[in-house]
């Protein structure tokens, strides 16, 4: 009787061993994959609100379409802190003849959103030394997350394992 236990324990770790680890593994990097695939798409599209000034509706798509490729869903935060300078003699960044402080409001996702589905063109255009902020991260649970539940009840249910975000300055005015 004693053998038999053996033996059950014996296969029922090498089962583990043989499937449930090289799972995890190959799920993790998976999740990786992901993770680099997000984080190289968040960049380009903050360089992109960078370099043309401006946050259109089908830039914005696009981007959703690229990572929803990966096979998540993602919760994306855009925020962008406007620049609102002093009226009296700046009117941009370079210049050296302002009088007093910069001082920024933030706009966030829904609101960005609004002034796009609200202007006839469909973009929100941008200004020389706004702050324009991307944040990405998944809402689903990986398989790579659900492995790990399992075998360490680590992860809990509002962790998420692929996130990124990326902020810059606005390069150039958005052209008319």
């Amino acid at each position: 009787m004693g053998d038999t236990l053996i033996t059950v324990v014996a296969i029922f770790l090498a089962a583990i061993l043989m499937f449930c680890f090289p799972l995890m593994d190959v799920s993790g990097r998976n999740d990786d994959i992901a993770q680099l695939e997000v984080q190289t798409a968040v960049n380009e599209l903050v360089d992109k609100f960078r370099t043309t000034g401006e946050i259109t509706q089908d830039e914005l798509d696009a981007f959703s379409q690229k990572i929803a490729a990966t096979g998540n869903t993602y919760d994306i935060e855009l925020e962008l802190q406007v620049l609102d300078q002093n009226p009296s003699k700046k009117v941009t960044q370079v210049e050296s003849t302002k009088i007093g402080e910069n001082i920024y409001y933030t706009l966030y996702t829904t609101q960005i959103l609004d002034e796009i589905q609200n202007n006839a063109e469909l973009r929100k255009a941008l200004k020389e030394g706004d702050i324009v902020t991307v944040k990405v991260k998944n809402t689903n649970t990986t398989i790579a997350q659900n492995i790990k539940n399992w075998l360490y009840s680590l992860v809990g249910n509002d962790a998420y394992t692929i996130y990124a975000s990326a902020s810059g300055v606005v390069m150039t005015n958005a052209s008319k």
